[in-house]
Formats: C-alpha cells, sequence, structure tokens
C-alpha cells in the first residue's frame, strides 16, 4: 500500500487547487491527487468556440440525471459533472465570476470566521489564481469592459479574462441592454457583478483555461494518478487512514481531503459508514459515524432560454457554422496559432446580473427567514441572471440549419430557496447516488423564475433595439402571463453545469446544527479527513461557481499548511 503524506481526491478546481498548493510548500508533503478519469490530454479539448461542446464526450462526464422532478411536470434533467483531469473545468462553458462580495461575507458570517471567508481573504485568493488579460478588441468602446486591474491577478496559473476578437453583434446586444434601462458594468468581477458586462471567461487567446493548468509545472512531490475512482475510505476506529478504489489501496500519513464536489463527495462518506444512519443501515453498510446532514441541502442555479432567428445581416452565425468546410479550415488555423473563427463564434458573450425591485413586496419573499431576506437585499446580491450568445443550435434539437443567424438568451433563476438531497440507491459504490434538488419546489423560487423572464421579455425582446432584428421566434413561452412563463420554465429547465464543481451546493452542509465539517473542512467526529469543494461551501455563490470551487481549495489548503507547519 503506497504511502503519501496527504491524498486528494478529485481533480477538479478544488482539488487541483489544494493539491498543488500543499506540495509546494517548503515541508514539500508527498501529495497523492487521486481521479476518477482520464488525462483529458486531446490539446483539441481546448479550443474555446467548442467550449460548449467537451461536455458531450461520454469519457468525460459522468452522465447523471436528477430524480424525476415533481414541480418540473416530471422531467428529469442533465446533471453533468467533469470526469477526468480538471474536473469539470474540463467540460464546463468556461464562464469566470466570482460573485458578489456579499455572498462571502454571508459565507463568513455562517462560518463565524471573516479572516478565512470574509470578501477580502477570498479577493486575495483570486488574485493569487488569475492570470488576467484585459486586452479587448480595439473597437470595443471601455464602457463594455474596464476592468481595474487592482481587483485582478497577473502571476497565476489560470488564464481568464475576454476573448482577442468578437461577434459583429456583441456591442449592439450590450447597446439593446443599456437602452433598455439596464446598466452597464465594465467588470463583472470586482466584487459589485450588478449590471451588464462583456463576459469573463476562463479563456485565452482562443485556448481554454482547465484545472489542469494549475499543475502543469507540478513539483515532483505531487503524485497525480487517473483512472482510480476512490470507493471508500479506509478507517481504523474513526480515524481514516487511506483511500481505497477497485484494485488498490493508498494510505495517507497525515490526512485524506475529498474534493469530489457535491454529486459524489457524499459518496464516498455514505459508502465508508459515514452519513445519515437510516440509509446506510438500509442497504447493510456498517454505521462508522451517524451524520444526518450528509447529502442533505442540494442547490444549484438553473436556467431556460429564449431562442428567436434574426435577421442573417445583423450575424455571421450562419456563415460559420452552416458550412462543414468552413468550420473544419478554422480548425485548422486555431491548430496553428489559437485564431480565426473558432477563437471568435460563442467566445465572447454579454452577461448580466440583476435585482427584481417588486420581488421583495411579494408574500413568498416576506415569508423566507430574515437572514435570507437580509442576504437578497444586499447591494450586490442578484436575483437573476442573462446570458447572451449561447450557441443553442447544439443544444436544441432538430435546429433548422437555414435559421442559424438567430439570438439566444439565457435567464438563470439566483438563490433559489429549494433545498434538495442526495440519498443512497445501493451498496454498490458504482451505483450513482439518487439526486433530487426539488426544482421550483418553492413557492419563492416560482415567482422569482417568472419574474426573471419577464423582465427580460418585457424589457429587451419587446424593446424596439432589439425586435428590429427579430425575424421568427424559436423557443419561447406560449403568452405572457403568470401561468404560461412558469410552464415554460418548467418545460425549458436546464441546470448550469456543476462545477461545480459549476455548482450544486451544501451536500455535507455546514449551516445546519450537525454540521459535517468545522470551518476547518475538519469532518466532524472522524480524525484526518476534511471535505474540500462547493458541497461544503454554505452559500450558493451569485455566478457560476467554478471561480468559487478554486477558491474553496485555495482557502482549505491554507488551513491544512497552517495546521501541520508546512510552510516553516
Amino acid at each position: 500500500m503506497a504511502t503519501y503524506d496527504f491524498i486528494v481526491v478529485g481533480s477538479g478546481p478544488a482539488g487541483s487547487a489544494l493539491a498543488s498548493s500543499l506540495s509546494r510548500t517548503g515541508a514539500k508533503p508527498s501529495v497523492l491527487l487521486l481521479e476518477a478519469g482520464g488525462k483529458n490530454s486531446d490539446p483539441n479539448l481546448r479550443v474555446d468556440g467548442k467550449r460548449w461542446l467537451t461536455f458531450t464526450n461520454e469519457e468525460m462526464n459522468w452522465g447523471f440525471k436528477t430524480a424525476p422532478q415533481e414541480h418540473c411536470d416530471g422531467r428529469t434533467i442533465d446533471y453533468s459533472g467533469g470526469r477526468g483531469l480538471g474536473g469539470s473545468s474540463a467540460i464546463n462553458f468556461g464562464v469566470f465570476t466570482i460573485g458578489a462580495r456579499d455572498d462571502y461575507e454571508e459565507w463568513a458570517r455562517v462560518a463565524g470566521n471573516d479572516a478565512a471567508f470574509g470578501w477580502n481573504a477570498m479577493q486575495k485568493r483570486f488574485k493569487q489564481l488569475e492570470n488576467f488579460s484585459e486586452k479587448r478588441p480595439a473597437h470595443v468602446a471601455e464602457k463594455f469592459a474596464k476592468p481595474d486591474m487592482g481587483n485582478h491577478g497577473t502571476d497565476g496559473s489560470l488564464k481568464v479574462g475576454f476573448a482577442a476578437e468578437w461577434e459583429d453583434d456583441v456591442v449592439p446586444m450590450l447597446e439593446v441592454f443599456e437602452k433598455g434601462g439596464f446598466p452597464i458594468n465594465p467588470d463583472h468581477n470586482s466584487g459589485d457583478p450588478m449590471g451588464m458586462s462583456a463576459l469573463i471567461s476562463s479563456a485565452h487567446k482562443g485556448r481554454r483555461s482547465t484545472a489542469q493548468d494549475l499543475y502543469a509545472d507540478k513539483p515532483e512531490n505531487l503524485t497525480i494518478v487517473t483512472c482510480e475512482k476512490v470507493r471508500n475510505l479506509i478507517l481504523e476506529g474513526r480515524k481514516v487512514i487511506g483511500v481505497e478504489t477497485k484494485d488498490k489501496k493508498y494510505h495517507a500519513s497525515k490526512e485524506v481531503i475529498i474534493s469530489a464536489g457535491a454529486l459524489n463527495s457524499p459518496a464516498i462518506l455514505m459508502h465508508s459508514g459515514i452519513g445519515p444512519k437510516i440509509q446506510l443501515e438500509k442497504h447493510n453498510i456498517p454505521v462508522v459515524l451517524d451524520v444526518p446532514a450528509v447529502g442533505q441541502g442540494l442547490r444549484d442555479h438553473n436556467f431556460c432560454p429564449l431562442v428567436y432567428s434574426r435577421s442573417e445581416t445583423s450575424t455571421a452565425r450562419k456563415a460559420f457554422y452552416g458550412d462543414q468546410k468552413t468550420m473544419d479550415a478554422a480548425l485548422e488555423q486555431w491548430k496553428q496559432d489559437g485564431t480565426g473563427p473558432w477563437s471568435k463564434f460563442a467566445c465572447q458573450a454579454g452577461i448580466g446580473f440583476f435585482k427584481l425591485p417588486a420581488l421583495p413586496a411579494h408574500p413568498s419573499f416576506r415569508a423566507l427567514p430574515a437572514s435570507e431576506q437580509a442576504l437578497l437585499q444586499k447591494p450586490t446580491v442578484p436575483h437573476y441572471e442573462v446570458f447572451t450568445h449561447f450557441p443553442m443550435h447544439w443544444f436544441l434539437p432538430a435546429f433548422p440549419p437555414e435559421k442559424l443567424s438567430y439570438s439566444c438568451l439565457l435567464v438563470f433563476l439566483y438563490n433559489a430557496q429549494a433545498r434538495g438531497e442526495v440519498t443512497l440507491q445501493s451498496a454498490d459504490p458504482d451505483v450513482p447516488l439518487r439526486f433530487d434538488p426539488r426544482v421550483l419546489s418553492e413557492e419563492f423560487d416560482r415567482t422569482a423564475a417568472v419574474m426573471a423572464l419577464r423582465d427580460i421579455l418585457d424589457r429587451v425582446v419587446k424593446s424596439e433595439e432589439y425586435q428590429k432584428d427579430t425575424v421568427e421566434a424559436m423557443a419561447v413561452p406560449a403568452g405572457d402571463s403568470d401561468e404560461e412563463l412558469l410552464a415554460y420554465w418548467k418545460y425549458e429547465n436546464h441546470f448550469i453545469l456543476v462545477a461545480h464543481d459549476g455548482h450544486p451546493e451544501d451536500g455535507p452542509r455546514r449551516r445546519c446544527p450537525d454540521a459535517v465539517v468545522d470551518p476547518d473542512f475538519r469532518v466532524v467526529g472522524i480524525e484526518g479527513l476534511r471535505v474540500a469543494d462547493m458541497s461544503v461551501a454554505p452559500v450558493l455563490i451569485s455566478g457560476h461557481i467554478q471561480a468559487a470551487a478554486y477558491a474553496t481549495g485555495l482557502t482549505c489548503a491554507e488551513k491544512v499548511i497552517q495546521q501541520h507547519g508546512l510552510n516553516a
């Protein structure tokens, strides 16, 4: 049984940030990073414009589905999660949003530790992570993309920024929002995301960045092993001494840290006898520690699309996506120098974060706990997001090729109050858990979803500036009533990619009295074990959460480094 000082399970943003940080300390501990999937080494997986397609690679995706959703007409919804080096950062859509400063202040309040989880501490980690490029095309006005570099880092391993070349209709679309009364925000990653912005992506010069970039120059004391799914922990009483895969065992002399994500971390705990006693006994798994909160509190962002065909003069999308030879030639150009149409189309978008002024007066809002109401009224916390230039033709079945000149707006619901769960289905570790996020089960969520959809329809879609290029509705609600808007949301509801890391949070959660982990990420009642991924975040960050997952890994690393004196 090979022995290491630390074993990190899962190579997504959190696990990669954690393993890389631990291995680069002065003490140079031996660190093992275990990944269930493969190496994801094909350079073509980094084509920026194809970032929307990597999740269709079955070898890179766990392929999870939700349980039938009662409040979404019984639908099962895709619940993709990354499998392989980089985790979900290798298959997500490359949206790099750090969320609201007030989210992190709330995290610090809940954890009782402002020095570790407050905005100032978290922003330092984002700056440590980033290699940020503020460069934008010369024709783009500063009001649309002018970050204050004091809010960004330039020496990190993760390259982020704006696309080098933008589609012709990106700026006109930002102007549609501006004329509709939405404020323009030149940098959604300043800690205040409110307003309409040019998207910051985890990509640079046509090449997407993933968590693998954190150990591109890995030190010798970091060992990375792929295609090894951890099935359970090895315990001596209530002390974790290692992990077990199907054919091997690995020993940890100091700690095991699980960073497998909100859909897989609870599985490792429960199959090791750490979890709700009633579930463990039902599947004849010996109970090591009864922890009812494991698997409870599942949350995620979800969205629905609005799709309209547009005049062919308003976009060049049809000429590119409608010609296979053009796309093939563009790929060859990308392979040479990272430039060309595959570094332009679907690489730059608008992203906006907004409040719903009427929402706080609604009875469903006033029925929320006082702390939740207070958070939702913080100045930097949005109620919904809109995303432009989503390549919906890859997602709608039988998309008409003659209508490739189109516009797609995604509307995201934020701060949903539904709390779901992940539960055991079998004693076999190879059988996935049952994932039930209970989408739209709360009246508040249904209310906010309808209000958000109506806000974009009334202020953007129906505006003169947008309508002048609209030819036909392709995927839209049947009508304008609340009932019709809600019915559409139920029918077209989609999940953001689990980030992950992507995204569901509170799997093993910290908010409840019988918390799974303490503020140092240590599993309460178990020695030598931590969980560090979005499953232990007590706040669902207002954004696409890969950035928060990276910061979570860095935060845990700081705790481990300090407690073991690794920088001595």
